[in-house]
């Protein structure tokens, strides 16, 4: 495969086989986002702008406390709660209740670093499309893929068109339809499994160490694409 600074990310990714490319594309560029978030970006007004005005959602708050760097969280809330002092809580007599209402929803309903992910990884999918048109050693990569989580199973397979996929779409959608469905399945049988330890009927130290025993947790990152 000829890589370039585009493909280079992509391909990585798909060397590997375990669990969804995806989900493992979206974790690498969310944890460089949030390391710069709480390193070399306090330093940088653009970027406090941004945050200022935007702030993060509820997970991405929870990921920031979990590592080092509680003062620079801590600089970031105090410009943040300055900004949402000075918008939503201005004083003003022609501010009515909804339309506080709505500059509340405005920093609500976003996140610096969602949406940072999202500019990434789109792009990072059409790169996927281009690569799996015109390469046939990243075909194969993707081919041997052992899953796709079901909301990157459903954006790949929307995504495909015939403008961006003329001579391999179908083969591109049968092929990840084969690995997504089979997952699936297979996920079905290990709680199956996992259920019939607790029938009083079952031999449990035949089953203590069987592959069933995460098969919840495999089951919560199929369907949202995050292991619990």
């Amino acid at each position: 495969m000829r890589d370039d600074i585009c493909t280079i990310p992509v391909s990585e990714v798909f060397e590997v086989n375990d669990g969804c490319p995806i989900c493992r594309m979206r974790d690498t560029v969310e944890q460089r986002i949030t390391d710069y978030i709480l390193g070399d970006a306090m330093m940088e007004p653009d970027v406090r702008i941004e945050t200022n005005k935007v702030g993060f959602c509820e997970y991405h708050y929870g990921k920031m406390m979990s590592q080092r760097g509680r003062l620079q969280l801590a600089l970031m809330l105090q410009t943040h709660i300055d900004e949402i002092n000075n918008t939503v809580f201005k004083k003003g007599i022609f501010t009515s209740a909804s339309k506080r209402g709505e500059k509340a929803a405005d920093i609500t309903n976003s996140c610096f670093i969602c949406d940072k992910i999202e500019y990434g990884i789109s792009r990072m999918i059409e790169t996927i499309y281009r690569c799996y048109e015109t390469e046939a050693d990243f075909r194969k990569m993707f081919d041997s893929q052992s899953v796709f989580c079901l909301p990157h199973y459903e954006r790949l397979i929307l995504g495909a068109d015939k403008h961006k996929m003329r001579n391999y779409g179908k083969e591109f959608t049968e092929n990840l339809t084969r690995i997504t469905g089979a997952y699936s399945k297979k996920l079905y049988e290990l709680v199956t499994e996992y259920c019939a330890i607790y029938d009083y009927r079952s031999d449990k130290s035949d089953t203590a160490a069987k592959e069933c025993r995460d098969s919840v947790e495999k089951i919560i990152a199929f369907l949202n694409g995050r292991y619990y």
